[in-house]
């Protein structure tokens, strides 16, 4: 008997590059094998993007979600204008037992809010997070929040802690993972008042915390798991992939003319996906919440698609919402005592 498909509800309609890209990435993800795709949207816009595909003996089926978020309308608002809207379609299908994962890379705030929804969260944890491992650079360093939760109170910094801690274990593998807690300085007494307070509960929280660790400790490997309010770390996001893109600009200046532009370009491309994350993971999982949704960049195509289809397996598969519920529970106690 072969190994049961994970199946993931995709929100086809969702992204800059949707539906064309999502689909595309989708039908990849079903030949790669081990998945079924449910792909989430119009019918009609659906069967279009899959008459270019020789798709019928493939593990995909379709789903009607006649309504959809479009582009600058405010996610909360529209999604109760539009209950049947993909992304939270997409949700409810996992929900009601249709699919094991939900993965959109539409609006992050109207996918936090379908996951809500429709999973609810795991008990006591007040914000759900949105993180991963942001940075080609430090592809073992997972750094939360990046940018759901931008106002946050020390309490949520340790459950973003132990979220971060349930997930490398979960998707990286790392037994023991250190906790670090990202600020201005590595002594004690450094940071603002909310990540002083953070910094005493993280110290009786139980887990492997480190303590105070700075901005080039990302890449240093000084730990496993860096938390942040969501304000933070989306700046420190974007300021990586500026950066990525500005070095890789430099960089084929520089090798103009001394490099053939094939050897050129390859290098160029190197470096800027080091930068960034859409390419390289897809997306990552929104964690608090007590079901499988993947969130992925709006700008990903085929290839982030697919990636991103391959995390939510990973996640249904290593069993991530109970390791997250068993970690948080035994942090709660902790910092209860």
């Amino acid at each position: 008997m072969g190994q049961k498909r994970v199946k993931v509800a995709v929100d086809a309609m969702g992204g800059d590059y949707a539906p064309v890209e999502i689909v595309k990435g989708a039908v990849q993800a079903a030949r790669r094998g081990g998945v079924e795709i449910i792909l989430v949207g119009p019918l009609a816009r659906l069967e279009e993007e899959l008459a270019s595909y020789d798709w019928k003996g493939l593990p995909i089926k379709l789903h009607d979600a006649p309504q959809f978020i479009r582009d600058g309308e405010p996610p909360a608002v529209a999604l109760r204008a539009k209950p049947n809207a993909s992304v939270m379609v997409a949700a409810r299908l996992v929900r009601e037992g249709e699919a094991d994962a939900a993965l959109s890379m539409g609006h992050t705030g109207a996918v936090m809010i379908a996951a809500r929804w429709a999973f609810g969260n795991i008990e006591g944890v007040e914000r759900p997070v949105g993180g991963g491992v942001p940075f080609g650079l430090a592809p073992r360093t997972v750094v939360l929040d990046l940018g759901p939760n931008v106002d946050c109170k020390p309490r949520q910094f340790v459950q973003f802690a132990a979220l971060g801690v349930a997930y490398a274990r979960c998707l990286l593998g790392i037994a023991e993972p250190r906790v670090g807690l990202l600020s201005n300085g590595t002594e004690e007494g450094k940071g603002n008042r909310q990540t002083r307070e953070a910094y005493k509960l993280l110290r009786r929280s139980g887990l492997n915390f480190v303590g105070n660790v700075e901005g080039w400790d990302i890449f240093a490997e000084r730990a496993d798991v860096i938390v942040c309010d969501g304000f933070v770390g989306n700046v420190v996001l974007k300021f990586s992939e500026g950066l990525g893109a500005a070095l890789a600009n430099w960089l084929g200046e520089k090798l103009a003319g001394l490099l053939p532009s094939g050897e050129r370009e390859g290098l160029v491309s190197e470096l800027r996906g080091l930068m960034e994350v859409e390419e390289r993971i897809g997306g990552g999982p929104l964690l608090g919440v007590k079901g499988v949704m993947i969130a992925g960049h709006g700008r990903s195509k085929a290839p982030a698609v697919e990636k991103a289809i391959q995390q939510a397996k990973l996640a249904v598969e290593s069993h991530l919402i109970e390791a997250i519920e068993a970690e948080w529970h035994k942090v709660r106690q902790a910092i209860r005592n």
